[in-house]
């Protein structure tokens, strides 16, 4: 996608601030480039890979202008570590260890095995999983896949694993490894919030901006996401505890389980006859997210570093290369416990500082301000905020320990957003005043301020297209002159929204195999999660679920909430229906692909009561707006 003709130059200040940033870090330091081309054997020379409709969903030459000197409308360290990720090609680790990067946000790894290849982490998408084999394959032979392994539970590094293996593959005897709570965890997050996850994300990964010096130049951790199929293949090998140890076509792997760090299920692989640790995403070049933008779960950064600590003293002394899901491996043994180390540092101070901080009354506002990195590991440029960063995760710490409330009352019973916008435009003197003091503050560089303010004017008449424009322009400064990835994306998404209107949801990782993954609870879950409550209040509908291959399910809406319960206990109301079927057509019910109709038309479905109350009751369900607003009301 070519850049948008209404992207504007830099102002002055952002332009200084970025050419200050040259002078205040290390850019003739090479070893990041060194670590990140060694091993190099090629690339695709297909550089577009499309799906089966023939619709690009990764571009191999999409960052080709990384290669040329930073504009004056990025941050240069930004600049820096794009030109990082978006190297992309088959990269030799070490003796039989390989790496396809920038092929997707995330890297996948193959370990040679006595009879075939153990692929670790199937990038997001089947078409770019499928082009990362191929590309292996065109170096090294075409060796079966005789193994699979998810270090963890976020999509991409599950979602391209129809690319590599087929159920078929599976199930005649190809294992599939993950840490312990994987598939809860994989599916839970991508359908319980998925919609507004996903939504966010179009944000945070910035895919549907243009590429270019004042657009999209990468998220930090990766380039961006990829726009193909997403998959899963639940696992069938189980690692249940740190220093487990499995062999595969005679690779031997010892864990460490690392739960509540980067991901609620993840894990670190250590390959003691390679000399080589896996850190999956617990350790890579930049300061990660404890809760990353699109949303999640606040991760525990003391967890986070007492982890990583663990996997110095147990691996490092006896690992040549340490490597990860995203980025450059790290070489030599000293250098990987430096790096753990720093990384280590890194979290612990972020958690300790925030914590000693917050004792002292500040809010998290407030932390975030005072927050700073000690010298001796912001010269490390592993430990920059590319992904993460000190502000937001600063925010996510204060977040996790004293949640939302920041303790003052004037804050506990605000007005919702265009409430309190529709007032302080009022109090400000009108929409025209405030439009006239902000122009002078964009003209004073303080865009922070415009882009505050001047969202009480979006927010109380989003028809205001002055405000808008002036809105946009401002978040657009804020997007040059940052040095977190995702910052940019947001903030440049805010602009491309202000002018152009929503562009919705990019990346869909709820799909058909993430959804058909959920357990029978998750699916009864995820129904109540959609229940139009206030329209509820009044209804009592029961509905039990007699399986013929399994245990009965009690489903009742009552007082605005669906319940249900296994079995025919006390807390199973007596039903309005009873329905006796397989769990095929229950799941079928519960996703929204067969009708209440349809149901009953089923030689094998029988039912006992009113058919119209499972269509009342279903009735009762909303669907998800993937397209909602974010930066308008």
């Amino acid at each position: 996608m070519s850049q948008t003709i209404d992207a504007k130059p830099a102002e002055q200040q952002i332009s200084g601030a970025n050419a200050a940033v040259r002078q205040r870090f290390a850019f003739d330091d090479t070893e990041d480039f060194e670590d990140a081309r060694r091993g190099f054997l090629g690339t695709a020379k297909d550089r577009v890979i499309r799906d089966r409709d023939g619709r690009t969903v990764w571009d191999l030459d999409a960052y080709g202008f990384l290669g040329k000197d930073c504009p004056d409308t990025a941050n240069p360290s930004l600049w820096r570590q794009s030109r990082l990720c978006s190297d992309h090609g088959l990269f030799k680790v070490t003796e039989g260890i390989y790496q396809v990067r920038g092929f997707d946000l995330s890297n996948m790894t193959i370990v040679e095995g006595e009879r075939g290849i153990l692929v670790i982490d199937t990038l997001l998408c089947a078409e770019t999983a499928a082009a990362a084999l191929a590309l292996y394959r065109s170096h090294r032979g075409d060796r079966p896949v005789t193994a699979v392994l998810y270090t963890h539970s976020h999509a991409d590094h599950f979602g391209g694993v129809r690319g590599v293996v087929t159920e078929a593959d599976v199930a005649g005897g190809v294992p599939v490894f993950a840490p312990h709570g994987f598939l809860e965890h994989a599916v839970s997050e991508n359908v319980y919030a998925g919609t507004a996850m996903g939504r966010r994300a179009a944000y945070m990964y910035g895919a549907a901006l243009p590429k270019g010096g004042r657009g999209q130049v990468g998220a930090g951790l990766g380039q961006t996401t990829s726009t193909g199929a997403v998959g899963l293949i639940p696992p069938t090998v189980d690692i249940t505890r740190t220093g487990q140890t499995e062999t595969v076509d005679g690779i031997r792997m010892v864990f460490q389980l690392t739960p509540g760090t980067e991901a609620p299920a993840e894990m670190n692989i250590h390959f003691p006859d390679r000399s080589a640790l896996c850190m999956a995403e617990n350790a890579t070049h930049n300061l990660h997210n404890l809760l990353t933008l699109r949303g999640a779960e606040v991760r525990d950064p003391r967890v986070w570093a007492r982890y990583l600590t663990e996997a110095i003293d147990l691996f490092a002394g006896s690992s040549d290369v340490a490597f990860a899901s995203h980025h450059w491996p790290t070489f030599g043994r000293e250098r990987v416990i430096e790096f753990l180390s720093e990384q280590r540092d890194l979290y612990s101070y972020v958690h300790d500082q925030t914590l000693r901080l917050l004792n002292q009354g500040l809010t998290g506002l407030e932390i975030a301000e005072q927050m700073q990195v000690p010298p001796a590991l912001e010269r490390a440029w592993h430990t920059h905020g590319y992904y993460g960063s000190v502000s937001h995760n600063t925010k996510a710490v204060y977040q996790r320990y004293l949640g939302w409330f920041d303790g003052n009352p004037a804050h506990l019973w605000e007005h919702p957003p265009v409430e309190s916008a529709k007032r302080y435009v009022e109090f400000m003197g009108g929409a025209d005043e405030v439009l006239r003091r902000a122009r002078q503050s964009f003209e004073d560089g303080d865009y922070r301020w415009v882009v505050q303010v001047v969202g009480h004017v979006v927010f109380a008449d989003p028809g205001n297209a002055t405000a808008r424009t002036l809105q946009a322009d401002a978040l657009e400064q804020l997007g040059y002159g940052s040095e977190n990835g995702t910052w940019r994306n947001f903030f440049l998404m805010g602009a491309h929204e202000l002018r152009h209107g929503p562009v919705g949801t990019p990346t869909v990782t709820a799909s058909p195999d993430v959804v058909a993954a959920l357990s029978l609870d998750q699916l009864f879950d995820a129904l109540a999660i959609r229940v139009d409550g206030p329209r509820s209040w009044d209804a009592d509908i029961t509905v039990r679920w007699n399986l013929t291959d399994g245990e009965g399910h009690t489903q009742r809406l009552h007082n605005g909430v669906l319940t249900h319960v296994i079995g025919t206990g006390p807390a199973a109301a007596e039903p309005d229906i009873e329905v006796t079927l397989a769990e095929s057509d229950l799941r079928a019910v519960l996703l929204g692909t067969v009708g209440p109709a349809d149901l009953a038309a089923r030689d094998t479905v029988k039912i006992s009561g009113d058919p119209g109350r499972l269509a009342e009751l279903l009735g009762h369900l909303t669907t998800p707006d993937p397209d909602f607003a974010i930066v308008t009301p």
